[in-house]
């Protein structure tokens, strides 16, 4: 397999995902002339028959194509990373701890099945890759532990159906601080299709005093009001676009603030 194919194959789709959001256009090319405003206004020109080209041969045809590598940070950064390297290796983080935690997930038969997995793949169909890939990773047993082995049991179990749990929940909400991962069937006003990557990464910094760099930051400012997140998108609360925070607001907003505190 070509190198980094799977990784510049869902770099592009997440980036055609973020910039369908943002569009008011909601045709192909459309979208790409968005993109491309976007990305000559905050990053570096990339015109939008270049990104159809590298969309259509990497995500539509599955075929190599050589991105350089200037390019592919700056629609990293686009996403929210410091570069490529920076994308791919969360990705990466994010396999190792699946894996982890699949492999703890260990079920003991005595006389009948802790969980029934033909059941839960029927249910949450949705989750059939996911569901194989735990059935193939299901170690079961039926013989007779020591009473620390049973403990031990007792406690992969747990954590093996709390992946479960965890990973059928198709929804989440915003709770004011950060997004929770729900099932869909629950009645909350605001539940919205879940992204892992929200969850584990976007949060608002209730404590502005602890920021000290503009690394990483994001900010929206909604009828005087300055609001600071741990990654871009948009204000749950207001659905106000997010900005990377610069020098000039990091001194004006919260810098300056604290040398009048003191």
């Amino acid at each position: 397999m070509p190198k980094f194919l799977p990784e510049k194959k869902k770099l592009l789709q997440e980036v055609y995902e973020k910039a369908s959001s943002e569009a008011t256009e909601t045709s192909f090319n459309g979208i790409l002339l968005h993109l491309e405003q976007i990305l000559k206004d905050e990053f570096e020109p990339l015109s939008y028959k270049s990104f159809e080209t590298y969309y259509k041969t990497i995500v539509e045809n599955e075929e190599d194509y050589n991105i350089k590598r200037s390019i592919l940070d700056n629609l990293s950064r686009y996403l929210g990373y410091d570069n490529f390297d920076s994308y791919r290796s969360e990705w990466k983080t994010i396999e190792h701890t699946i894996q982890q935690a699949i492999s703890k997930l260990v079920i003991t038969i005595i006389n009948k099945p802790v969980i029934k997995m033909p059941e839960f793949l029927t249910k949450q169909s949705n989750l059939g890759i996911i569901g194989i890939i735990l059935c193939g990773s299901l170690v079961v047993g039926s013989k007779m532990y020591k009473a620390d082995d049973k403990v031990a049991e007792t406690q992969n179990v747990g954590q093996g159906l709390g992946l479960l749990q965890t990973l059928s929940k198709q929804c989440m909400y915003w709770n004011g601080k950060e997004y929770i991962p729900e099932d869909c069937h629950q009645t909350k006003d605001n539940l919205v299709a879940i992204d892992p990557k929200k969850v584990a990464n976007f949060k608002k910094i209730t404590r502005s005093d602890t920021i000290r760099s503009i690394k990483g930051i994001w900010y929206s400012k909604y009828q005087n009001e300055v609001e600071f997140f741990t990654a871009d998108g948009k204000n749950p609360d207001n659905n106000t676009e997010l900005h990377q925070l610069t020098d000039h607001m990091l001194n004006k907003y919260i810098l300056s603030k604290d040398s009048i505190e003191e």
